[in-house]
Order: structure tokens, then C-alpha cells, then sequence
């Protein structure tokens, strides 16, 4: 399996494959929310269009990244999340990053959303559909972030080795700008963000299920997928 890593600007044509990575944190965000019970999960384009299914849909509920927005039930962080119930829902997600690198790639054969929590369940995946080359998509930074590209290596190493040590990646990823970041927003009391976030988003293999999103009435819709069930 032979793999490549890059951002949305690097990409020249849809891969077969793809794992789009965005640990802080939409992917991790949406790993708690499939563990706590949701349905599915709709990537919107644009703050917009994410309020506009919202709307339409009555018991859908709208996640977006940045400080919280009027008309959106959550700022994209998963030490939040515990606040919110979910269960049985649809959830809208809208960020800059991992929703807009999903929809990238939204024709790709098989497209998994992936983050730390979910990274051997990714492998497994990967493992299992044995793809002769994966794209790795780093999303952050303008597919320059550390803990994205080292959560990606991290899996493929995973899918291609088997048992591997995850601290010198969680060690890179907790080192990165978007960990600096976040801890600042805290300091400086930014809506939207928690105290526990960071550490949540680089808690490893928490998960017993991949994120495998696929086109469902027009929609990029992400449902999470228990180890085998993948039939695509």
C-alpha cells in the first residue's frame, strides 16, 4: 500500500481512496458524536447551507467550527459535546477544514474521515480493503499541519506494520500550532473552546468503529462503520 500525504491545494484528481484527517477537531468531534449515539452526520459546504438543512430538517442539529454562531448548537468541541445530547440525531457539520477536504474528495471510491480516536479502526479499514495506494488528506494549515500529517502517518503506518508506538505522533501532534492555538483560545476564555479539548483530540484508538463518508441524496453524509461491515 503506497501512501501519499498532502492538502486539498496538492490534490490533481479525486483519489480511489482517500482518509481525510483533521484531529482538531472536526474528526474528532465527529467520532464522539457517533459515540454518543447519532445517526449520521451531513457535511455542509458553507455556514449557509448548514443552517439552511437545519431548518428544513426539524431535530437536526448544526455544528461549525470558530466561536459559536447564532443558529448552531455547538463550536465543534468534543469536551462540549458531553453537554449536548445527541443520541438517535442528525448532525450538520460545517468547518474549515475536515468538512471542505471531505468534500474534496467526495467521489472517491472509499473516503474515510479519520482522527486519532478512530485511527486503528481506520487501519483495519485500510487493512481490510487493501488499496493498492491511499491519499492521506491533511487538512489544517492548508494541508501543512503537524498533528494531521502525523495522525495520518500514524495510520498508515498502522494499516502497513501493524502495532505501532503511537507517543513520538501524539508527541508531534501536542507540539503542533492548532494545540498552541487551542490552549491560547482557553487562556483568553474564546467561546467554543474547552480545557479538555486538546487532550480528547489526542486520546489514540478510543473508538471501535472507522468514519466512512459517501454521497446519499446529493449529500456527503459520514455514518460510522464497525470493522468488516465496509462493502464499497
Amino acid at each position: 500500500m503506497r501512501s501519499t500525504f498532502t492538502g486539498v491545494p496538492g490534490l490533481s484528481a479525486t483519489p480511489d481512496v482517500a482518509v481525510v484527517v483533521d484531529v482538531m477537531r472536526a474528526f474528532t468531534v465527529a467520532a464522539w458524536v457517533f459515540r454518543r449515539g447519532a445517526e449520521k452526520i451531513v457535511f455542509a459546504g458553507t455556514v449557509d447551507e448548514a443552517l439552511e438543512l437545519k431548518a428544513r430538517h426539524p431535530g437536526w442539529l448544526a455544528f461549525q467550527d470558530g466561536a459559536p454562531l447564532p443558529g448552531f448548537d455547538l463550536a465543534n468541541s468534543p469536551a462540549r459535546l458531553r453537554a449536548l445530547d445527541v443520541a438517535g440525531r442528525t448532525v450538520v457539520q460545517k468547518t474549515t477544514a475536515g468538512t471542505v477536504a471531505a468534500l474534496a474528495v467526495a467521489d472517491a471510491r472509499l473516503l474515510l474521515c479519520a482522527s486519532f480516536v478512530v485511527a486503528e479502526a481506520t487501519a483495519e479499514q485500510l487493512r481490510r480493503a487493501r488499496p493498492d495506494a491511499v491519499t492521506f488528506v491533511v487538512t489544517g494549515d492548508g494541508g501543512r499541519a503537524e498533528e494531521d500529517l502525523a495522525c495520518a502517518q500514524y495510520i498508515a503506518a498502522r494499516a502497513v506494520s501493524g502495532p505501532t508506538d503511537p507517543a513520538p505522533f501524539v508527541g508531534r501532534a501536542r507540539r503542533s500550532d492548532a494545540a498552541a492555538r487551542l490552549a491560547d483560545g482557553v487562556r483568553r476564555g474564546w467561546g467554543g473552546v474547552h480545557p479538555e479539548d486538546v487532550d480528547l483530540c489526542l486520546e489514540v484508538d478510543t473508538f471501535p468503529f472507522a468514519m466512512a463518508a459517501a454521497r446519499e441524496d446529493g449529500r456527503l453524509v459520514l455514518r460510522p462503520v464497525e470493522n468488516g461491515s465496509y462493502t464499497g
